[in-house]
């Protein structure tokens, strides 16, 4: 099965995505991990990406998909994938069908943006290991005390309220659109994120047709 998954930052894509791969034994590949790994290889489209990084640029939907294209010819693709963090604007999902990239289905995860924000804005993580914690889901033995290390546990700025939101609207004006665009073609289905994350992982496997 080759799988696209959508959802806003903090909907839980990524857990469901490891879920995912855990239960059919199909790679999760992530653009940003895709990218490393490429420059890191070295290969033609890892020096090309390289130079845009480094000049601050946007790395091209070009590059990207050519390099997403040599990722999925690997072998443990072969029965299937996962993307994480692509197609993440209705240009990328044109220029990955004109490449000829077949997607069977495209999962929404969907979670009402106050959730997102209450459950984002708990996130605490510690400045020590790097454990992370929630304040009302996960709260550490001693407030602001690491469980692990005794370190201090901190909220990073990117799980402030503020920058929450700011992240909730560009994904609304950029990503959002591609709901449209794959409802179009019938591979759009939509499960609404439950509060425990086994109850939403039952939802996506039934939806998916994937035996618990």
């Amino acid at each position: 099965m080759n799988l696209i998954l959508l959802g806003a930052p903090g909907a839980g894509k990524g857990t469901q995505a490891e879920a995912i791969s855990a239960k059919l034994g199909i790679p999760q590949i992530s653009t940003g991990n895709m990218l490393r790994e490429a420059v890191k290889n070295g290969t033609e489209l890892g020096l090309k990406a390289k130079a845009a990084m480094e000049s601050g640029a946007l790395v091209s939907d070009e590059i990207v998909i050519g390099i997403l294209k040599d990722r999925i010819a690997e072998p443990d693709a072969a029965n299937g994938f996962i993307l994480d963090g692509f197609p993440r604007t209705v240009a990328q999902a044109e220029a990955l069908d004109a490449m000829g990239v077949q997607i069977d289905k495209v999962l929404e995860i969907y979670v009402p943006n106050e959730r997102i924000i209450a459950r984002m804005s708990g996130r605490r993580v510690c400045e020590g290991c790097g454990a992370s914690y929630h304040v009302e889901y996960k709260p550490t033995a001693v407030e602001g005390v690491c469980d692990a290390c005794g370190g201090k546990t901190v909220q990073r700025k990117d799980d402030a309220p503020e920058t929450v939101l700011e992240r909730l609207s560009v994904y609304e004006e950029k990503t959002a659109p591609l709901k449209g665009y794959y409802e179009k073609t019938g591979k759009l289905v939509t499960v609404t994120g439950q509060e425990e994350v086994a109850d939403t992982r039952k939802l996506v496997f039934e939806t998916l047709g994937i035996e618990g």
